[in-house]
C-alpha cells in the first residue's frame, strides 16, 4: 500500500500511477543481466575451436559423480598392463639348440670339469638355463567393476578439473598445424601437455580430426565407446568432443 504524504496546504497527496510504475519497471530492466557462464561440478563450459566458452554441458551424473575408489582403480591398470603383454617370447634349452651332443673330453685324466656335451648353458652357443617361454599374462576384471574404475577415473579428473569439453572440432581442415592451434587455445597447462582426445564413433567427419590430431606430440586419441581406465589415468587432460559424451552414455548406460 503506497505511503500518502501531506501537502503544505494541509491535502493528502498520493503519489502517481505513472511514477509508481516505472520504478518497479526500472528495477526489472536492471536484473535482467546477461549472466557469465560458470562451470559448477557437473555444469561445464563446451569450448568451441578458439578456446572461447559458447554454452555449458550438464555432465551425467552416474560418470563423473561416481565414488572415487582408488584400489579398484590401481587393479584396472595393473590388469590392462598386464594384457597388452604379447607373452611370446621364447629361448631354447640345452635340449633344443642345434650343436653336437658329443662328449667334448675324456671325463678323467684332463684336469678340468666333467662336461657331457657343448650344449651346457655355460658354453657360448649352449641353452639357456631357466629362460623365458611363451606364457599368457592375460588377466581378468568382470565388467561391473571395470565400469565402476572407468568411473572412479573419470570422477577424479573432473573434481581435479582437467577434464574439457569442445565441439566444432570435426569441421575444421584436417591439417595438423589447424588442430594444434585449437588446442593451444584451450590454455592447457604445460608446454606439451598429455592429453586424451575423447571422440564419437568413427565417422567420416570425426577421421578428419582422428588424422589431424595423431601427429601432435603428446596427444592420445581414443573413441568414447573404447574408453579405458589406464588411458584417463595416464593422461594430464582429458578433452571430450561434445557429442562424445551422447556415445559415452550409450555405452556405460545401457541399463
Amino acid at each position: 500500500m503506497p505511503v500518502t504524504k501531506k501537502s503544505p496546504v494541509g491535502k493528502t497527496v498520493k503519489p502517481s500511477a505513472k511514477k509508481a510504475a516505472s520504478t518497479p519497471a526500472r528495477s526489472v530492466a536492471s536484473s535482467v543481466t546477461k549472466t557469465p557462464l560458470v562451470e559448477t561440478g557437473l555444469r561445464q563450459k563446451v569450448y568451441d575451436i578458439r578456446g572461447h566458452s559458447t554454452e555449458t554441458v550438464t555432465l551425467p551424473k552416474e560418470i563423473f559423480d561416481a565414488k572415487v575408489n582408488n584400489p579398484l582403480m590401481s587393479q584396472a591398470v595393473r590388469i590392462y598392463l598386464s594384457n597388452q603383454r604379447r607373452g611370446t617370447v621364447k629361448t631354447k634349452s640345452r635340449g633344443e639348440v642345434k650343436i653336437s651332443t658329443r662328449k667334448i673330453y675324456r671325463q678323467k685324466g684332463t684336469g678340468r670339469a666333467r662336461h657331457g656335451a657343448k650344449s651346457a648353458p655355460i658354453f657360448v652357443g649352449g641353452g639357456i638355463a631357466f629362460g623365458p617361454k611363451p606364457r599368457d599374462y592375460s588377466l581378468k576384471l568382470n565388467q561391473k567393476m571395470r565400469k565402476a574404475a572407468l568411473f572412479s577415473a573419470l570422477t577424479a579428473k573432473l573434481k581435479a578439473g582437467e577434464i574439457k569439453i569442445v565441439k566444432g572440432y570435426e569441421k575444421l581442415e584436417p591439417k595438423t598445424k589447424i588442430m594444434s592451434q585449437a588446442l593451444n587455445g584451450l590454455a592447457l597447462e604445460g608446454k606439451n601437455p598429455q592429453l586424451l582426445l575423447v571422440t564419437p564413433k568413427a565417422t567420416k567427419d570425426f577421421e578428419n580430426v582422428v588424422k589431424s590430431a595423431r601427429n601432435i606430440s603428446g596427444v592420445s586419441i581414443r573413441a568414447s565407446n573404447l574408453l579405458n581406465t589406464y588411458e584417463v589415468l595416464k593422461n594430464k587432460n582429458i578433452i571430450f568432443m561434445k557429442d562424445s559424451l551422447e556415445m559415452l552414455k550409450a555405452t556405460y548406460l545401457k541399463d
